[in-house]
């Protein structure tokens, strides 16, 4: 074992020492005890003398190399159990005997010599210093150095541990100063050229880092010693940086130079140059790195970008048009992102970005819009409209997005709705226009709710602009659709196509008049056998039910149970006694037995018929009554229609023709030529229906009957003849019906009849809401009226009818406010 600080000088041999130890034990323990007591607290040197039979003190003589003691420290134990009572010599030697322990090997203990505290030569710090100067000044000019580094690192590691840290530290700081000012100096004046003066400003950069590396290193033991003991004391690299900061600002021109050769880069990129993106990306970090990026950099670089695009977008949109302009947007934008992935600083990222957009994008979002959002629409150009809905998303601008895409389906849905002379296309106009819409929402706006509710609210309003004209249309499209005669469509287009139009249905206010035509047409569909599917028919119906609710389509429900239920009546008449026994022959009749109340009303038409449909009608109402008493029949018979045998001297022929055709063209079973007049007397059919069968009949296109003198119009003075010259080359000819046309006066019915079925619906309201109110203002009566009618109806009709109900006795005026009503029980 060594004492600390003390040098080991031993040239007694290990024998020698052991034999004295050995002689040494028989001699007293008290005086052995008290010399080691003695060398423990004073550290003295000892010596063993052979010759005596003892331990020697030698306090003088400390100059002999030779004065080392080794001793055995198990015979000092060994020392202390033989002690001169020999009465416990055995009992020692039992207990060693149970203890059974291994003999253990030998222990040397060293005790060294004392010297006095070595000194430091006087001159040792600037010796050293001077080294380590010569070191540094070699590694700033790029010189070879005579010192090896391990020796630098060591002379570090000297002064450090004998305190001359600080020092040193302020002397490598000084150094370091005089050569960074220098460095940075030189550069002043330089090259006008300013991508070659940022050349050399990236040399004396990263000459500076490699430079201060390399001091680090050498001084690294300063570094993690004086420096992490003392506060406020900068590393030895922050410490360069400092400098290298200090004096780039101190030399404003290098560094107004630098920042403005670095814009001057990076405007030279976005004009299409190409630069070198490996200087820009040094000096950025060089930048980064002093702890000036923010300060120096990019405020002006930011400020140079606003002016750069602000000019830009001002230039391209005057000379581009919007999806041009778009796409550059979309260009730039992408381009700012990869500077700042390649060079730029990361947090610059949002604020530049940030900038491009607000001159590209935010200032002129009215410009875009007005210029160019129509003519992408018209054009359902769907990726350069998503283009537009991803850039305006940016800027948070969708709210005027949204705000054009309403306008646009109101401008262009109301020349679609108040074209009447585009009344026939405008429900398949509209289902168009719906459908692109629709295609744009999904593919361009990303399917975003608030432009789907847009695209509702502005069809709702578009389609109501004419009040009751859109339901009527939509109504006569569903009967086309329906009607039998549509070739080419299979089961899953007209499903495609009535789901599309009850989109439509949706947005119709006043679905009551869509429910009076749509039942008038249904019931020419079913009593005429033109539907096109009775699962058609009953799928619409179920749409209906599921829209409306069952309330809407119990009676279009109660018509289709008339047809089947018709269908079992005429079976079981024609199986019945009456139907054998009396009915004429060469007559087949088909009945259909209607319920009033599902079954639009039809005015009645009084006609002559034949003798023998006569006989069949008499005959079958007596079977009905006589199957079902209390029952009332009515027969309409405009609703009829018949097959006739017809004899040409060309060929036979059958003619599909309605109850009153059949009823004129028998007239010429007996004879040749009939005038107007003699027509209308012998059928007794009125007088605007007569001239519109004659009119089928003479001047249509199948001309079964000649007109005289010809015309397109029935006159009072005119005659018919039978046209025996007809031909045909099909042998069953429909002779197309007028009368069964929609015309003018039929519209004009269905629609009183709807006005006067919604009459009906607000007195109930009125009632009901006076009923639970007891007492209501005129003002709050008319509000719940709005809340509660499922049409639209103007306030001046709502005081119509309360002034009816008061007529009536089931309001009354309060004697001392007129605008106050209440109910009368």
């Amino acid at each position: 074992m060594s004492l600390p600080n003390k040098r080991t000088i031993s040239n007694t041999s290990n024998t020698n020492h052991t034999s004295s130890m050995k002689k040494a034990n028989n001699t007293s323990n008290t005086n052995h005890t008290s010399s080691m007591k003695k060398a423990k607290s004073q550290t003295v040197a000892c010596s063993v003398d052979s010759a005596k039979n003892g331990l020697h003190h030698d306090f003088n003589n400390t100059n002999n190399p030779d004065n080392d003691v080794v001793f055995d420290p198990s015979s000092l134990s060994l020392d202390e159990d033989l002690k001169t009572d020999d009465s416990r010599a055995p009992a020692a030697a039992n207990l060693g005997r149970k203890k059974a322990q291994p003999p253990q090997p030998a222990k040397k203990l060293v005790i060294k010599l004392v010297k006095g505290k070595p000194t430091l030569p006087s001159n040792f710090e600037e010796d050293t210093w001077a080294k380590l100067k010569s070191a540094i000044k070699a590694i700033f000019l790029k010189q070879p150095d005579s010192c090896d580094l391990e020796k630098l690192y060591q002379a570090v590691n000297d002064l450090c541990l004998h305190k001359m840290g600080g020092n040193l530290y302020q002397r490598i700081e000084k150094e370091c100063e005089a050569h960074i000012s220098a460095a940075l100096q030189s550069l002043v004046g330089q090259s006008p050229d300013l991508v070659v003066f940022l050349s050399l400003v990236e040399r004396c950069w990263q000459d500076l880092c490699d430079q201060m590396l390399m001091i680090r290193g050498i001084a690294l033991y300063l570094d993690r010693t004086y420096v992490k003991q003392t506060p406020n004391v900068r590393s030895l690299w922050d410490m360069g940086l400092q400098l290298f900061r200090k004096y780039l600002s101190s030399y404003s021109e290098v560094e107004h130079k630098t920042v403005t050769g670095l814009l001057r880069m990076i405007e030279r990129e976005r004009l299409g140059e190409a630069v070198d993106r490996t200087l820009l990306n040094h000096l950025l970090k060089m930048f980064t790195a002093l702890g000036i990026y923010t300060e120096s950099f990019e405020k002006p670089f930011l400020e140079c970008t606003s002016e750069f695009y602000a000019a830009e977008g001002m230039k391209y949109m005057q000379q581009s048009d919007v999806p041009d302009y778009l796409k550059h947007v979309e260009i730039r934008l992408h381009e700012e992102h990869e500077r700042c992935v390649l060079y730029l600083d990361v947090s610059t990222r949002k604020p530049l970005i940030a900038t491009a957009e607000r001159q590209l994008l935010e200032r002129h979002i009215s410009a875009i819009l007005d210029k160019g959002f129509t003519m992408l629409m018209d054009g359902h150009r769907t990726e350069d409209l998503q283009r537009m809905y991803v850039l305006f998303l940016r800027v948070n601008a969708l709210e005027s997005l949204r705000q054009a895409l309403a306008s646009y389906i109101r401008r262009t849905g109301h020349g679609i709705v108040m074209d009447e002379e585009k009344d026939k296309d405008m429900v398949s106009s509209l289902l168009e226009f719906k459908a692109s819409l629709d295609t744009i929402w999904e593919e361009s706006f990303s399917k975003n709710e608030a432009f789907c509710n847009t695209i509702k609210d502005a069809f709702e309003h578009l389609i109501n602009l004419r009040q009751n004209r859109p339901a009527e249309l939509i109504a006569k499209f569903l009967d086309e659709k329906l009607r039998a005669g549509n070739k080419g469509t299979s089961e899953e287009e007209l499903e495609g196509t009535l789901d599309k139009v009850l989109v439509l249905f949706r947005f119709i206010q006043g679905k009551d008049v869509f429910e009076a035509f749509y039942k008038k047409d249904l019931a020419k569909r079913l009593l005429l056998g033109k539907s096109a599917s009775i699962d058609a028919e009953k799928s619409m119906i179920s749409k209906l039910k599921t829209e409306c609710g069952s309330q809407f389509t119990n009676k279009l429900e109660g018509m289709f149970k008339d047809i089947e239920l018709s269908k079992e009546i005429n079976e079981s008449f024609k199986q019945s006694s009456q139907a054998r026994t009396k009915l004429p022959s060469g007559i087949e009749m088909s009945v259909h037995v209607l319920t009033t109340g599902y079954w639009p009303t039809y005015p009645p038409m009084d006609v002559r018929l034949p003798h023998e449909l006569n006989v069949y009608q008499d005959i079958f109402k007596e079977f009905y009554l006589s199957k079902y008493s209390g029952r009332r029949l009515m027969w309409q018979n405009s609703l009829g229609h018949c097959v006739l045998k017809a004899e040409f001297p060309k060929g036979k022929k059958e003619l599909a023709v309605s109850l009153f055709q059949t009823v004129v063209l028998m007239l010429f079973n007996d004879a040749q030529k009939l005038s107007f007049q003699d027509i209308r007397d012998s059928t007794g059919i009125e007088e605007k229906e007569l001239r519109r069968t004659l009119q089928s009949l003479a001047c249509g296109k199948v001309r079964v009957l000649q007109k005289l003198p010809k015309g397109r119009e029935v006159e009072d003075d005119d005659s018919f003849v039978f046209n025996e010259g007809f031909t045909a080359p099909l042998y069953r000819i429909k002779v197309n019906a007028i009368q069964m046309k929609e015309t003018v006066e039929e519209n004009t019915s269905t629609t009183e009849r709807v006005f006067q079925d919604r009459q009906y619906q607000v007195d109930a309201a009125i009632v009901r809401i006076m009923k639970t109110r007891k007492v209501l203002s005129h003002t709050l009566l008319i509000t719940e009226l709005f809340q509660q009618l499922k049409f639209p109806i103007k306030p001046a009709d709502l005081k119509k009818r309360i002034e009816s109900l008061i007529d009536r006795e089931y309001l009354e005026r309060d004697k001392n406010n007129p605008q106050i009503y209440n109910y009368l029980a």
